[in-house]
């Protein structure tokens, strides 16, 4: 039984992970930028599952905006830096800006809303804020990561222990923020040489398993005997 035990267990945490609608959309994240490494911008089966699986996407995101839109009214923290507070909040805006209109992206994209060139500049302008945001998460991560570092020497046992784990969690975020702004690029065409399909699709691939590592539930622990 105790292996049984095991396994539901396991299961368990299985379908909390998939319950989630975010890791849901980090799981497609990862098979559309794997699809676009595999393709490289040829035509074929891959660029096709990059293409549907965008689109399907984005019907995850719908509404999404809502979320970065209460964070940006939500009150800070007391004692937060002002400099974090100003990233936090234009993260916050930038983001929910690229969510609501990358909502129109999909009316356009689906045939709903029939103005192909506007639909199609939208879409640049929801990039550019994106990438706008994943700046400003990466300079947040940056100055956050910076903060947790100082004076490390003055935590011990189980409060330093929580200290080193929430700067590891930081640093994770500063890397994948980095890998989004790659991917921002490609997206845009901005460096197309440098930055092609098949490096928007790697950086984007490894940001999407980073994703889904994050929204891995915490293990149940072990009852004592």
């Amino acid at each position: 039984m105790g292996t049984l035990d095991a396994t539901r267990a396991e299961l368990a945490l299985v379908v909390l992970y998939l319950n989630k609608a975010e890791a849901r959309d980090k799981i497609c994240r990862a098979i559309q930028y794997g699809s676009k490494f595999l393709s490289n911008g040829e035509p074929g089966t891959a660029q096709n599952v990059d293409k549907s699986t965008s689109l399907a996407r984005k019907v995850f995101r719908i509404f999404k905006f809502v979320n970065d839109l209460h964070s940006l009214i939500s009150p800070t923290p007391k004692g937060t830096p002002l400099p974090l507070v100003l990233l936090g909040k234009s993260k916050n805006a930038l983001l929910s800006t690229f969510l609501f209109l990358d909502q129109i992206v999909w009316l356009g994209r689906t045939g709903i809303y029939k103005n192909k060139e506007r639909a199609e500049l939208i879409g640049r302008i929801s990039l550019f804020c994106w990438l706008a945001g994943e700046l400003g998460r990466l300079s947040a991560s940056m100055k956050k990561l910076e903060k947790d570092l100082k004076n490390t020497n003055k935590y011990h046992n189980d409060e330093y222990r929580a200290k080193l784990k929430k700067s590891n969690e930081r640093s994770l975020a500063l890397v994948k923020a980095g890998l989004d702004i790659v991917v921002a690029v490609g997206l845009l065409q901005l460096a197309p040489k440098k930055v092609n399909p098949r490096v928007t699709g790697a950086f984007g691939f490894v940001s999407s398993l980073i994703s889904c590592y994050q929204l891995l539930p915490a293990p149940a622990k072990a009852k004592a005997s």
